[in-house]
């Protein structure tokens, strides 16, 4: 069984595909006092994406509008943090299939200490939904 379940917001953007660009954007993030509870940032084609799901979205929105930055719309996600042991989200993920709510994207990770972490995102339609089955905060 999963420890807790949050609801959380997701932001996106693309940037130059430079080495020190994303230091650039991490630094800048920092220095507005914005808490992430999670990042990621990969090549897509010329350019990198950037993804953030950041402790405080109205905190996150004000240092990226001050820095000019072209986001993508926001969207919403899901934290999962727990308990590490094998099989950790197999109970989230069968919930989910015997609601028939198709999982769009998924990572997880050990955070040590016995700890596990991970993100999934459902459509735009099937949040609500997701948040109830899951008791989400």
């Amino acid at each position: 069984m999963v420890d807790s379940v949050r609801k959380v917001n997701y932001f996106s953007m693309a940037i130059s595909n430079k080495a020190g660009e994303g230091v650039k954007v991490l630094s800048a993030l920092a220095d507005g006092g914005v808490n992430l509870l999670a990042f990621t940032g990969f090549p897509r084609g010329q350019r990198a994406q950037l993804d953030f799901i950041p402790e405080d979205a109205k905190k996150f929105a004000a240092v990226a509008k001050k820095a000019g930055w072209a986001m993508n719309p926001k969207k919403t996600g899901f934290l999962l943090q727990g308990e590490d042991r094998t099989g950790a989200l197999l109970d989230v993920l069968q919930k989910l299939a015997d609601a028939d709510i198709k999982v769009t994207a998924m990572d997880a990770l050990v955070g040590g200490d016995g700890r596990y972490g991970g993100l999934l995102w459902v459509k735009p339609e099937n949040v609500a939904k997701t948040a109830k089955l899951l008791g989400a905060k």
